[in-house]
């Protein structure tokens, strides 16, 4: 090149002289002439293929020609520069500036190109823009202005939306689980036939399955993101690169300082190439930053995707294993765990790179002294790894406690109606709190871990100086330290503490992301329902059968491992015909139902259905929606069609009493349904489908006779609109049975006989002996049936909602569950003074004082250094080395003690606020009223007790930490620079209010991002709930499609809150940083005016700790704002202390009786009730006296207020007016728990919890084990429970679900004989019964309450015909009122609801 320069007569390439050592640097005329004119071109035309292709293969079209577009193209076209050289020079120079100013505006989207409403900038944004994240600047100040609402966020690019991120993922995760089982397999047959592994064997070869899916899992995700997360690690790579740059330069700037001679150039330049690299560093670290969020986001959907299409495949024995509260524990805090993990991941292998390089660099400056720095961190290693070991395993404990409390919460808010009915409360809120203070004690343990390795951690840049130093200055008398050796030694440990830091944490947050994979692929590869479990084919017209079930050995059981539940099954059916089900409680006839569905496991034998299937399962599954789209179930609405059905399953009576009709918006679980309502609902459901096949279980049992005859009649009849179909009915029915064509018996899960109702009775069996013992009781009962069942319906045709006017529009008037809305603006400072107030003054004073005599012991320690490092050398030595020695390890070792003690008592006093504010919101949430859960979603409720009790756990003691270390740290650092450079006060004063403006501008709208993003979550654990527990029923719909559609909705409507919140964070961190960087830059520039007179100490000193100020800004800002997002939680844990509350549980110095009720007599005085206020009176003038050991029967038609009565006695509603006395006290007057433990109900839906049987009858533990099982004898579950492995100890799955339907009822019952109180409330309490057991049952009752007052609201007319009285009611009046014998002389409404039930 030289000899190309002096061939053109120009000077030489490089000539150091020209450039470098001179005080007027220039570069040569060659170089100038060359390199700076080739170099462009040559970038220019080496990238321009490349971007030729990216236009071809991702063109967007032509740009328009908008105005902005028109100002770039001006400066194309400008002036030459060879008019006048020195003006051209400037004013082409002058045109750079504005066209780069105007390249950081994107031009306007290709004509003609489909854009996405409100679509995020980011992708038409240019490149200056995408580095420095200027185009989120338009949200901040539409955030800035007014508080964001959910519609002004941006739609997700397509790359972030489940639909494409779940369809690319699904295959790999499925190929992966499919070798996964191979392996299996293969492993299990390599084992000796016969042989059995020992326990300690399969229990590691269950170990072994666990770790290996969750491997499978990580290697399919990184399958999917790995290769976007490799071009952020190349941006941390090239950070790195930056970071080790900067103290570099720092030695070049205090080696001028040193040097007088020096050009002042040569200062300035080293200052300003400090504050370039350091802009570099935080350019390519906060991209680096970006791209992990982004891959976190996704692998967040992605896991969500994956659990909630697992969740409807999976079968039926793995569902008991996986509860509903551990499944969400799944979603929310495990794929957190992942997303930390991609965030954090790098560091585990990068940062023992920076150490080693740090330490590399060390050794050029000290030489063999840097071995003692190594031997620290040798011995800080060990350490903390061993620290993050003992977390995990902690980790592992409290998540184990914490899914058992979420769990739990689930089942309470499940049935939180039998809680309060059975003032239970109390009992479940110390099973709550026992789990809470496991939880929070295994947290304290791992805090207190965790404080000593943040103390170890920070305190190890003054441990490595120290000893670095120390072995330094003792090993030779001769070893000076200098400025240069101890700033720049300082600069690169303060590198080093990033490495170290990060370290433990992302060895914690790994460690934390396997157990979390772990959990995600032990789930994610539980065994499925195999779909050739039935054989479905098409139906062709003309066809013979429709179902078929051969091969006469046919076995189905609920597990591979558990006994049959059905034996030996062998059954043909024809083509629309109706099959009757019939047998005892937990014969297995809702079994044979789920082997038709393929929801059992096919041990022998097969299944065939031909064409489509509905379900109608025995407890009705009904959406939180209105009522039109729970019946409609995504189909498309055929008016007339609907109108049919409606009327067939008698809904359209239900219609007139719902305030909004059949666009009112039903609870969670039915909850504003009666038991009736529901089932017809889930009845028209089915009916609406027009399926081939129709599996009916039960589904009469819950309505009133004449409704279930007219049910039956219209719908599943020989007349019915369902007479061409295929329909196998379950029944406890006999009047129904004639009319079908065939009959199976089941006995103990095997078809004992069948065959048409003559065929059966003809044969003079066990079926023949049944139908006469019961016959004529059935016969009248089924019509009997006929005014009653409806009753129930009453309790929720109102359904319970917050005050509101009369004048509510129709719409409002149907609402009933409300919304989680976002709380707008700043978070109050009260919220902040409540949160202060739990943690207590003392501690706070103590957590203050600790840091500030820990920042203290740092400065003081910091600016001995410097006076180390100005002391003069005195025949090549300096003295009093070891009292200098002595008095700064003395100052770091105070420091490293304060650190720990501040971080211990930080986390302990954010332990105790925790403590209080879940107490808090656990009394709060079980004191509110019936209504509040009725218009609460249980995925709102939930989130609170799972995410946001969560945060407040480990997320604000985390930000707290961290923001006040960092806070006192700047103000260090400031006091530093201005005893060195006092002129930089003009600087730092501004900056502090440019600061300020930015963290109040940044808040404003992080904030409300971060609740937008809360409330957003919510519903996705609302719908994973419900579709958990319907997920039979959307799979016999064959529905998974379009509850997965629903669940990406949700996901996604989260993630547009999310994602804007991380690039929030993005778009402060560069800012302040740039900022920051003009302190170093001051700093710098002041240092290199002030030369004559600064000390290269004092000069080391403040750019050292002036080239921290950037991260220390930018952190303080972050974590304040992470303190006020997750004060959010607080904020949002605290709302419910406002709402309404049910009276007190217990009234200090109540004077009742211990023995109160002793008779049992109940009188109503003029007693009023409605369910809101702006609604009628649901019971109006209500005055009746009931005496002791009476037997009252209620009966009257759907809506007349039967149930009301049992709300009122039980005062789950409170009276709007009159009075109710028990043995002459009024019950407003006494405490809740002292009536409802005193009083019992056997309600319509039997709820059991997860635990022992002998838990769900004596939560308490008040009755001894032969009472118990006295009260199992008297309620038929003796030889049930007696056959049971654990007896009384048997683990009750959530909800109950190992047990039938008619058991659990029968548990219900044992629970009132164990209570056996002076007053007994049954609420259609046999409805799921046989025949058989309910007369038993009935005959139970009338035995063991015969000393008590009994109210039954009648599911049968002939089970009250005996009753002292019957209480007739309509409207909410009592119509009629006395025996049985005289209401019907008088020939009223009794008489002819006797008359059409077919008892006269």
């Amino acid at each position: 090149m030289d000899t190309l320069c002096s061939l053109s007569g120009l000077d030489p390439l490089w000539d150091w002289n020209q450039t470098w050592y001179t005080h007027n640097p220039e570069l040569s005329n060659c170089f100038q002439n060359t390199v700076l004119v080739w170099a462009p071109c040559i970038y220019l035309w080496v990238l321009s293929p490349f971007y030729c292709l990216h236009l071809y293969c991702h063109g967007r079209g032509r740009l328009p020609l908008s105005s902005l577009c028109s100002a770039k193209l001006v400066r194309q076209t400008g002036l030459s520069p060879d008019i006048v050289r020195y003006l051209a020079f400037f004013s082409y120079f002058a045109l750079q500036l504005a066209q780069l100013f105007l390249s950081c505006f994107a031009d306007q989207a290709p004509s003609g190109k489909a854009v996405l409403k409100n679509a995020c900038p980011v992708q038409d944004a240019s490149f200056l823009s995408k580095i420095l994240f200027w185009w989120f600047s338009g949200l901040l100040f539409k955030g800035y202005r007014s508080p964001l609402q959910a519609e002004d966020l941006w739609s997700l690019r397509e790359e972030d939306t489940s639909e494409k991120i779940i369809s690319d993922l699904e295959e790999e995760w499925t190929a992966e689980r499919t070798k996964l089982q191979q392996q299996e397999n293969h492993l299990s047959t390599s084992i000796a036939l016969g042989s059995r592994l020992p326990e300690q064997a399969q229990f590691l070869r269950k170990i072994q399955k666990e770790q290996s899916s969750g491997f499978c899992l990580l290697r399919t995700l990184a399958r999917s993101f790995g290769p976007y997360f490799l071009t952020g690690t190349l941006c941390l790579m090239v950070h790195d690169a930056f970071m080790f740059s900067v103290p570099q330069v720092l030695s070049l700037l205090l080696g001028f300082m040193k040097d007088e001679d020096a050009p002042l150039w040569k200062g300035y330049f080293y200052a300003s190439l400090m504050f370039l690299l350091s802009c570099l560093q935080s350019i390519f670290n906060h991209q680096y930053t970006y791209t992990c969020f982004t891959v976190g986001m996704r692998v967040k959907t992605a896991v969500m995707g994956l659990v909630y299409r697992k969740s409807l495949v999976v079968n039926s024995a793995a569902r008991r294993t996986c509860t509903v509260g551990e499944i969400v524990n799944l979603v929310s805090a495990d794929t957190q765990k992942l997303m930390d993990f991609v965030v954090y991941f790098n560091a585990v292998w990068l940062a023992p790179i920076e150490i080693t390089l740090c330490l590399f660099f060390l050794w050029q400056h000290l030489g063999p002294s840097a071995l003692a720095g190594i031997a620290i961190v040798i011995f800080i290693f060990p350490l903390n790894g061993f620290i993050a070991r003992k977390r995990s395993k902690l980790q592992e404990i409290q998540m184990k406690y914490m899914d058992g409390r979420v769990k739990l919460m689930n089942e309470i808010l499940n049935g939180i109606k039998i809680l309060k009915f059975y003032a239970w409360e109390k009992a479940f809120l110390e099973q709550v709190l026992g789990y809470r203070e496991k939880e929070l004690k295994t947290l304290k343990k791992s805090q207190i871990l965790y404080s000593v390795s943040i103390a170890s951690f920070n305190s190890s840049s003054f441990l490595i100086a120290f000893a670095m130093f120390g072995v330094y200055v003792l090993i030779d008398d001769k070893n000076v330290l200098d400025a240069q050796k101890i700033f720049v030694s300082m600069a690169l440990i303060n590198i080093l503490k990033t490495p170290l830091s990060q370290l433990p944490f992302a060895m914690s947050t790994t460690m934390q992301a396997l157990v979390s994979l772990k959990r995600l692929g032990k789930f994610l590869c539980q065994d499925e329902l195999k779909p050739d479990n039935v054989t479905r084919e098409s139906f062709k017209s003309g066809e013979r059968s429709l179902v078929d079930k051969h091969y006469c050995n046919g076995t189905f059981s609920w597990s591979k491992d558990g006994p049959p539940c059905l034996k030996r099954i062998s059954v043909r059916v024809p083509c629309g015909s109706l099959v009757a089900v019939v047998g005892h409680v937990g014969s297995g006839k809702s079994s044979l139902l789920s082997a038709m569905l393929g929801e059992t496991e096919k041990r022998s034998g097969a299944v065939s259905v031909k064409g489509s299937s509905a379900y109608v399962p025995q407890q009705a599954w009904i959406q939180n929606a209105s009522l039109q789209d729970n019946i409609l179930f995504g189909r498309e609405k055929k008016e007339s069609w609907y109108q049919r059905v409606l009327e067939a399953c008698a809904l359209l009576p239900d219609l007139d009493n719902l305030p909004a009709g059949d666009t009112t918006e039903i609870g969670e679980k039915g909850l504003n349904l009666s038991g009736g309502q529901k089932q017809r609902v889930s009845l028209a459901r089915a009916v609406y489908r027009k399926a081939d096949v129709y599996l009916l279980d039960d589904p009469l049992s819950a309505v009133d006779a004449h409704v279930g005859q007219h049910i039956f009649n219209k719908v599943i009849g020989p007349r019915g609109i369902l007479r061409d179909k295929t329909r196998v009915l379950v029944t406890h029915g006999m009047s129904f049975l004639p009319q079908a064509d065939l009959i199976l018996v089941l006995v103990d899960g095997e078809i004992s006989e069948r065959g048409s109702y003559q065929e059966l009775l003809n044969r003079n069996g066990a079926f023949a002996d049944f139908i006469h013992t019961f016959a004529s009781s059935e016969r009248k009962d089924c019509f009997s049936e006929a005014s009653q069942r409806g009753n129930i319906t009453v309790v929720i045709t109102f359904e319970p909602l917050p005050d509101s006017d009369e004048n509510h529009i129709q719409e409002d008037l149907g609402k009933l569950t409300k919304v989680d809305k976002a709380r707008i603006g700043r978070v109050k400072l009260e919220m902040y003074i409540e949160y202060f107030h739990t943690i207590g003054l003392p501690l706070i004073v103590s957590i203050v004082f600790l840091y500030a005599f820990q920042q203290a012991a740092s400065l003081s320690y910091n600016y001995w250094l410097s006076l180390w490092a100005d002391q003069p050398v005195i025949n090549g030595t300096q003295l009093n080395t070891d009292l200098k020695l002595g008095v700064y390890g003395a100052l770091g070792f105070a420091q490293g003690i304060a650190i720990f003690g501040t971080t211990v008592a930080i986390s302990l006093g954010c332990i105790i606020a925790s403590h209080h504010l879940h107490l808090e919101l656990l009394n709060n949430v079980l004191h509110s009223p019936m209504s509040f859960f009725e218009s609460t979603p249980s995925g709102n409720l939930l989130n609170r007790f799972a995410k946001e009790i969560d945060a407040i756990d480990n997320m604000i003691p985390d930000g707290l930490k961290m923001m006040l270390g960092y806070f006192f740290k700047l103000m260090e650092v400031c006091i530093i620079v201005l005893m060195a450079t006092p002129f930089a006060a003009v600087i730092i004063l501004p900056m502090a209010f440019l600061y300020g403006f930015i963290q109040s501008f940044y808040v404003a709208t992080s904030c409300q991002l971060r609740r937008l993003e809360s409330v957003s979550r919510s519903p996705i654990y609302t719908h994973l709930n419900e579709t958990v527990q319907g997920a039979s029923v959307i799979r016999a719909f064959n529905e998974q499609s379009r509850f997965i559609m629903g669940v990406n909705h949700k996901v996604d409507h989260n993630q547009t809150a999310y994602f804007p919140r991380f690039v929030a964070t993005r778009w402060l961190g560069v800012n302040l940083e740039f900022l920051g960087n003009g302190i170093v830059l001051a700093a710098s520039i002041l240092s290199v005016m002030s030369k004559g007179t600064l000390s290269p100490g004092m000069v080391g000193l403040a750019v050292s700790h002036s080239l921290q100020v950037t991260g220390f800004l930018s952190w303080i800002v972050r974590s304040w704002t992470d303190v006020e997002n997750n004060i959010v939680s607080v904020e949002r844990v605290k709302e419910y202390a406002d709402t309404p509350k049910e009276a007190a549980w217990s009234i200090e110095g109540s004077s009742l009786p211990p023995s109160w009720p002793q008779k049992g007599t109940i009188e109503f005085h003029d007693y009023g009730l409605q369910y809101r206020k702006g609604l009628e009176l649901a019971l109006k003038g209500i005055s009746v006296h009931i005496k002791e050991r009476e037997k009252i029967g209620i009966v009257g038609r759907t809506g007349a207020g039967k149930s009301s009565l049992a709300l009122g006695i039980f005062r789950i509603l409170e009276a709007a007016k009159g009075q109710i006395y028990i043995d002459g006290i009024n019950i407003a007057e006494i405490g809740l728990h002292d009536l409802r433990s005193r009083i019992t109900i056997i309600p319509q839906d039997p709820v059991l919890f997860s635990g022992s049987l002998r838990m769900n009858l004596d939560p308490f533990d008040a009755y001894t084990d032969e009472e118990v099982w006295n009260a199992l004898e008297l309620a038929h579950l003796k030889n049930f429970v007696s056959e049971l492995p654990d007896k009384l100890n048997h683990e009750c799955s959530e909800g109950g679900e190992n047990l039938s339907l008619g058991q659990r009822q029968l548990v219900c019952l044992a629970r009132a004989l164990l209570r056996k109180t002076k007053i007994l409330v049954l609420d259609e309490a046999t409805a799921a019964l046989d025949l058989e057991t309910d007369t038993l049952i009935q005959s139970t009752i009338r035995s063991q309450f015969e000393d008590c007052a009994v109210l039954t609201i009648a599911h049968r007319l002939n089970t009250i015909m005996d009753y002292t009285k019957v209480i007739v009611m309509d409207k909410g009046h009592i119509v009629e009122m006395d025996s049985p014998s005289n209401l019907i002389a008088k020939r009223g409404q009794f008489y002819y609801m006797c008359r059409e039930a077919g008892l006269l």
